[in-house]
């Protein structure tokens, strides 16, 4: 399991400024944190379509679950 970065929430809407982002997603293979695609950024499927980075998982608290981009499931 990739280790939990401390943050204040997603890095791309930090660096703008913005906290306006509705869940955070923790990226499994970098550890970065971006927000949901109900947030305004869209910050995590962003990053899987620069990076191709695959899977990602709920960063909130007491959520668990992940989600592929390439397979489009849930695990």
């Amino acid at each position: 399991m990739t280790p939990v970065p401390p943050t204040d929430g997603c890095a791309e809407c930090l660096a703008n400024g913005r906290r306006d982002w509705v869940h955070l997603r923790l990226c499994l293979t970098c550890g970065r944190i971006g927000c949901c695609d109900s947030s305004p950024g869209r910050h995590a499927s962003a990053h899987y379509k620069a990076t191709g980075h695959p899977v990602i998982r709920s960063f909130q608290p007491g959520e668990s679950w992940r989600w592929c981009y390439v397979h489009g499931t849930t695990g």
